[in-house]
């Protein structure tokens, strides 16, 4: 009974050392050194009964892509992943918005002049891998510092409808003294179209009515960003 009992524990003690390896190269060698799979391996914890951990993570990889691309993930998006269950989806969906939440709190802890490129991260996880356009407006006061980010529209895959005067009226509302705005290009390329550029001018010129300052537009992608204030194009 002994040695059937040994025979039968050491797989799983094979199992549970295979676990804590990225785990101890973290602690040996830093985060940094660990692969996306060997993450999202620590954050499961396990997989669930006749899962392997790490194929979990690798399949979710797989479906997503990407690990930038799976940063933007809903609820829904985790349904259907083998060995992801309830709890599991939980911790993710948790993990997700934290990254938000730092990246919009570094945006916030000094003038966005200043960081710019926390902003283009910031927009990048918000919007960069989302499957339709999305329009979102940076307000922000006198300092350059943000006071809120707010989604103001959301169209298909390839049309987007902004308005002007709503997002003039907003900023009239939280009392900023100047404005980022952005917008994702679902395809991935971030080069303006001619509308993008026309919307620009437009918003320009009816913040300068209520001397509110439009320090950039952001063309955003999954991995670039344009920006209007580097081109000159304000």
């Amino acid at each position: 009974m002994s040695d059937s009992s040994t025979v039968l524990a050491a797989p799983h003690r094979r199992d549970a050392a295979t676990r804590d390896m990225p785990r101890e190269r973290l602690f040996g060698i830093g985060a940094s050194a660990l692969s996306d799979t060997e993450l999202i391996a620590i954050f499961l914890g396990s997989g669930l009964p006749g899962h392997d951990v790490f194929e979990v993570a690798r399949s979710l990889l797989k479906r997503f892509g990407s690990l930038r691309a799976m940063l933007d993930a809903t609820k829904a998006d985790f349904h259907g992943v083998r060995g992801i269950g309830p709890a599991k989806t939980a911790v993710l969906l948790a993990v997700i918005e934290m990254a938000r939440r730092a990246l919009a709190e570094r945006a916030r802890e000094q003038p966005l002049v200043d960081s710019i490129a926390a902003v283009h991260d910031y927009v990048r996880l918000s919007i960069g891998t989302r499957p339709y356009e999305v329009f979102v407006c940076l307000f922000l006061d006198a300092r350059h510092r943000l006071i809120d980010c707010e989604e103001t529209s959301r169209g298909s895959l390839t049309r987007l409808a902004v308005y002007p005067r709503e997002i003039v009226r907003r900023a009239l509302e939280v009392n900023a003294a100047s404005l980022v705005v952005a917008h994702n290009h679902p395809s991935g390329a971030v080069s303006p179209s001619a509308s993008d550029r026309q919307l620009t001018r437009v918003l320009r010129d009816a913040l300068a009515l209520i001397d509110v300052r439009l320090v950039d537009h952001l063309v955003v992608g999954r991995q670039e960003v344009f920006s209007f204030a580097s081109a000159g194009w304000l």
